[in-house]
């Protein structure tokens, strides 16, 4: 089984703008996470997806490998789904362009969960709430799995409501939080943009309840933990802090 990465990756963030290019570690953002995905074993390409030819060419100019991509895209990955649609690979993984210390293992992991199970068009990872974390709150996702580890539904709301402790969180390791790295087989990474959005999915505003309610298995695999993804000022500098400034 063939596996690619591709890192959908564009210059517009409202909380930090220009987040792929940012250097005061002495290497792009973006090079953090493409050298993380080279490291993973099951891959044998990673490919950076991006729709500014600025990314583009700082991508280039550290050797990595990038394809420039429509700018209309509604989402990464419908940026994704572009480049693959021009590969051979089996599966591909959906790696956030803004989680720079994802363990080149959980790739891994995700990969060898698709081959395991070759009816699941789509996999995904999800890992123990920290205990300093807050499962009831609704910016994070979570998602509740069945005996052979299939997504029974992802959600904003708490999952599952624990009735006989009134809905409180004591024990915040016993729900799950869904990860955004995905594999999908290449064939129904291309189906999946022609398939209608749902009720389920425009409510919670969650793409992957799209999957499921057109009926198809989403297989999820659970690590230890989440990467730290980088999404504000604060965000950043506490991983430069992590690697070093060289600016």
């Amino acid at each position: 089984m063939k596996a690619i990465a591709v890192i959908p990756a564009r210059y517009a963030s409202v909380r930090l703008p220009g987040k792929p290019l940012l250097r005061e570690t002495g290497k792009f953002l973006i090079q953090h996470v493409y050298e993380q995905a080279t490291k993973a074993a099951t891959l044998s390409r990673v490919v950076v997806a991006t729709d500014d030819q600025r990314i583009y060419d700082a991508v280039k100019s550290f050797g990595g490998e990038a394809a420039m991509t429509r700018a209309d895209h509604p989402s990464g990955t419908d940026r994704v789904a572009e480049v693959a649609a021009g590969t051979d690979a089996d599966v591909i993984v959906n790696v956030q362009g803004d989680e720079p210390e994802l363990e080149p293992t959980s790739i891994d992991q995700l990969v060898q969960l698709m081959a395991a199970n070759v009816d699941a068009p789509i996999g995904t990872l999800a890992c123990p709430f920290a205990t300093n974390s807050n499962p009831a709150d609704p910016n994070v996702v979570k998602v509740v799995i069945d005996q052979r580890g299939r997504a029974m539904y992802f959600s904003r709301a708490l999952i599952p409501f624990h009735r006989d402790a009134g809905g409180r969180v004591e024990t915040p390791s016993n729900w799950l939080l869904h990860l955004g790295i995905y594999a999908y087989r290449r064939d129904f990474l291309m189906k999946l943009a022609t398939l209608p959005p749902t009720q389920l999915e425009k409510t919670e505003k969650l793409e992957q309840l799209r999957v499921l309610e057109h009926g198809y298995p989403l297989v999820v695999g659970v690590i230890p933990r989440a990467a730290i993804g980088i999404d504000t000022p604060e965000d950043y500098a506490a991983f430069v802090g992590r690697h070093g400034s060289r600016s």
